[in-house]
């Protein structure tokens, strides 16, 4: 009955990815036309060959589609030029697209000359006792960065009130960032949404903007990738970097980690529920109904593909930067995600013994913070004041 019921199931599975695939060609050409009818210009999508560029990821170009390997409508195919053409002569354009919506979150970063991320600031004041002004305190950064489909929101309404001030003479500033393209922050849509682009964008809207000379990282899920690249980037800079439900997959082969990326957190399937969401996002299709109308179709596909499978590639040379440069590295994993598996933070302390590893029994992807946001907080109190 099980042999039945799973080729049922698998049968089911492949008529509902050939719909999608039948789906995906069609609106490669119509796309293109209307592009061309309301804009004067397609605007090019990644049918053609891969484009020779490390920032971009390697699962944009390769998706499996039935129909695009039996050379239907080969005729909606676009060149890698016209991706290159996008990317070099089009950057800085404020421009909204037929296809994108009109609401106050999509455009209302247009209207600013200086484009800076939305960023939520918590510091609490130095108090003076009774007895007088305190001895003076020295004051901690701490940046937070959220995942896929999130915004600043999930560190606001969740950890920041836990956040008090701490003891032994530190004052803690802390800064909840919305990430390019999510949450209020800018969504442009001639931006590709690299690792570089997140990165340049943080460095510009907190770094500089805030004249931060140290700082600690808390990330979750996606998050955890940019994080790395940034304290990789300014490892001197780096007091701690705490990763929760990091989505590590790596490989010796830079297309494979990509690929491995891709197949966990986007496999094609139908159950359970959640897994084929996550799927169908490879379509552009959001399966999260949290921040569901903060970013656009464009800012979260492309930092799906560019950001969890193509930056992938790079996680290892990011951690071996700051083990070497001696920057505290903590990773937090539920033992009951489905999202992004246990595994992949096994797997990142087998690779870099030097981690601290701390899996936090039946809870998952989301609720690792939300079912104890406390303790969370006090094991971020811990990892800091050791850093």
């Amino acid at each position: 009955m099980e042999k039945k019921v799973k080729a049922l199931l698998d049968t089911i599975t492949f008529l509902v990815f050939l719909f999608f695939d039948f789906v995906d060609v069609v609106l490669c050409v119509a796309y293109e036309l209307l592009d061309e009818l309301f804009e004067a210009k397609p605007f090019p999508c990644y049918c053609g060959k891969k484009l020779e560029t490390k920032e971009l990821s390697e699962t944009l170009f390769w998706r499996k589609n039935v129909f695009r390997q039996m050379g239907f409508l080969s005729f909606g195919r676009k060149t890698c030029e016209a991706v290159k053409k996008r990317d070099d002569g089009n950057r800085g354009e404020m421009v909204n697209r037929w296809s994108d919506c009109g609401c106050d979150s999509c455009v209302s970063w247009m209207k600013k000359s200086n484009q800076k991320l939305h960023v939520v600031v918590k510091e609490f004041p130095q108090v003076n006792s009774e007895d007088g002004p305190r001895e003076e305190a020295t004051t901690e950064n701490v940046i937070f960065l959220h995942g896929f489909l999130s915004s600043s929101s999930y560190w606001t309404r969740s950890v920041f009130k836990y956040l008090s001030e701490p003891l032994n003479h530190q004052i803690y500033r802390y800064f909840a960032v919305d990430l390019l393209g999510f949450g209020k922050s800018p969504k442009p849509n001639d931006c590709l949404y690299t690792l570089n682009d997140h990165v340049e964008m943080i460095h510009k809207s907190v770094i500089s903007a805030y004249e931060l000379s140290s700082f600690h990282l808390v990330a979750h899920s996606m998050g955890c990738n940019i994080a790395l690249a940034l304290a990789a980037k300014y490892p001197k800079f780096v007091k701690s970097v705490t990763l929760v439900a990091p989505p590590y997959f790596s490989d010796s082969n830079d297309e494979t980690s990509s690929s491995m990326a891709l197949n966990t957190v986007a496999r094609k399937t139908l159950w359970p529920p959640l897994a084929f969401g996550k799927s169908v996002m490879t379509w552009e299709l959001n399966f999260m109904v949290v921040d569901l109308t903060r970013h656009t179709h464009h800012s979260a596909w492309h930092s799906m593909h560019n950001v969890i499978c193509g930056g992938s590639k790079f996680m290892d040379d990011y951690v071996g930067i700051l083990i070497n440069a001696k920057v505290k590295v903590w990773v937090i994993h539920g033992d009951q995600d489905l999202t992004v598996p246990l595994d992949c933070s096994n797997n990142l302390k087998m690779k870099f013994p030097q981690l601290k590893l701390i899996i936090v029994q039946n809870v998952d992807h989301g609720t690792v913070i939300f079912h104890r946001k406390r303790d969370f907080v006090k094991s971020l109190q811990h990892i800091w004041a050791t850093s």
